[in-house]
């Protein structure tokens, strides 16, 4: 018997099906395709989902349903594709974020891209034209983990941490990169700043980004960024997007 796809209880709480024990681009693409067959599914005592990097929860209330009846729904549900396999959710949203690299607005290019064995201009030229995939959200509301970048990318955390991040700083580290909510300590290097807010609570949908939306960070200019930061109030930060069938 394979080993993943596996159910477990969590709690009252609901179900966790895990697709994989450590982040893999399988993995976390049958996540966000198994929630998206389970949303369909419309089951009466499901009431809401969500993914984490491998994994797809499915909320209920375990006082009130007995779990064995929806496992068994799961388990059919699993039984219909290869879910690590499966097409990702048509009507995702490509984001192209403008994204200053450098500078005093960023100070650890240089050193990721040490990190990685490359040049600042190669890291420049790699992180913006790299397109990326929502992973999951999480640390912060809205806060994207995306990837992975090409395996060279698997830099490693910082020993200490950086005192402290603005909000829409781009970092890296282990193959992704993040979109800081708020400003925040991390041990992750700070290579470019966007001015992209990714929680906007006065909105409609605080969250803009989903998991599967897929991102580009283009370099742009000091002065096109301050441009940017000055003319837009939408909170996309100068970002173009598009709807992905």
């Amino acid at each position: 018997m394979a080993e993943f796809p596996r159910i477990r209880i969590v709690g009252l709480s609901g179900l966790l099906i895990q697709f994989g024990n450590e982040m893999s681009e399988p993995a976390n693409r049958a996540a966000i395709a198994f929630r998206a067959a389970v949303e369909a599914q419309v089951w009466p005592e499901v009431r809401e989902t969500s993914t984490s990097l491998v994994s797809t929860f499915v909320s209920v209330d375990l006082a009130a349903n007995a779990p064995q009846e929806l496992i068994e729904k799961l388990q059919a549900l699993i039984g219909t594709t290869d879910w690590f396999s499966a097409p990702l959710p048509a009507g995702r949203t490509l984001w192209e974020i403008p994204t200053l690299y450098g500078t005093e607005a960023a100070p650890q290019l240089e050193e990721a891209a040490e990190a990685a064995g490359v040049s600042a201009e190669t890291a420049i030229q790699e992180l913006s034209s790299a397109r990326v995939r929502v992973l999951t959200i999480g640390f912060a509301p809205g806060q994207p983990y995306t990837g992975e970048l090409p395996p060279h990318w698997n830099i490693p955390r910082q020993q200490a941490l950086t005192k402290s991040v603005p909000a829409g700083a781009l970092v890296v580290a282990i193959r992704q990169l993040i979109i800081f909510t708020n400003a925040s300590p991390t041990g992750w290097r700070h290579v470019g700043q966007t001015a992209f807010r990714t929680f906007r609570p006065d909105h409609t949908t605080p969250f803009p980004l989903s998991p599967g939306d897929e991102l580009q960070f283009p370099s742009v200019t000091a002065a096109e960024y301050e441009g940017i930061v000055q003319g837009d109030t939408s909170g996309n930060g100068g970002a173009q997007r598009q709807v992905l069938a």
